[in-house]
């Protein structure tokens, strides 16, 4: 914990109001935000590249904004870093009886199941609805499968997959209809319906919607840069060419990635 302790160190003196860094200082918990969330998604490209070296450097960065924070409020009197620590030991043992406790989890799902019904209890004095506490300034994404597995938790459910892809046909169909009839307004509501049930099938096979459509962007990226690179090296431009042309370049690249 030597490095640690150094950090914190540094950081203080940084934030020195006499001899610091004037950028330091004049930050504020609020002021900091814009750059907590950029370090956090240059963790998430850092990891979906597999790129080690540079997760290691960007998760330096992300301790740094959590030690910054921890910093304004001990100067502000508010909290310091034992009772950050002495709370996170905390919840993790009481939200892993199975571990800690004579409580009984036997794979993954049951283990996330206890979480939410543990954290459930511990907020029943703050929160009145079972979705309560989710960030609504997370991707949308996220927002819908972290509701669903709260409302899971209670046993909002279905027991198996078959009926959360029945749903998604069936919206598929209502969209299919306000579409027939040019209702812009309920297209836009089917359209998020249509959503909300994938990202429901997606949490029931086990699968983070989030990270599986950053998935497909990137192999999208991919796929349509090559094809850019093939009118490219013909010397053709890509507006010149059909959609059918187009689709075929497309399924040419489709099929070498294969």
């Amino acid at each position: 914990m030597k490095e640690f302790d150094r950090l914190i160190e540094i950081i203080e003196q940084l934030r020195d109001k006499e001899n610091g860094c004037p950028w330091d200082v004049m930050q504020t918990h609020e002021s900091l935000i814009p750059n907590f969330i950029e370090e956090l998604y240059e963790c998430i490209e850092a990891i979906e590249n597999k790129d080690h070296s540079h997760l290691s450097e960007e998760l330096g960065d992300l301790l740094l904004h959590i030690i910054m924070q921890v910093q304004i409020a001990k100067e502000e009197s508010k909290f310091e870093m034992e009772e950050v620590l002495t709370k996170i030991n905390e919840k993790l043992i009481r939200r892993h009886p199975h571990i800690f406790g004579d409580g009984h989890a036997t794979d993954a799902a049951g283990v996330k199941m206890n979480w939410e019904r543990i954290k459930l209890e511990e907020k029943k004095h703050s929160r009145t609805s079972a979705i309560d506490g989710i960030p609504q300034n997370m991707p949308a994404l996220i927002v819908a499968q972290r509701m669903q597995e709260k409302a899971a938790s209670v046993g909002f459910d279905w027991s198996d997959l078959a009926p959360a892809v029945d749903k998604l046909e069936e919206e598929v169909k209502e969209f299919q209809e306000a579409y027939i009839h040019k209702d812009i307004k309920e297209m836009q509501n089917e359209l998020g319906d249509m959503i909300f049930s994938i990202v429901n099938i997606a949490r029931k096979s086990g699968f983070d919607t989030e990270t599986a459509l950053r998935g497909t962007i990137k192999k999208f990226e991919s796929r349509f840069k090559k094809v850019e690179n093939h009118f490219k090296q013909n010397g053709k431009k890509m507006l010149d060419a059909s959609l059918e042309q187009l689709d075929e370049i497309w399924e040419i690249t489709k099929k070498s990635e294969k």
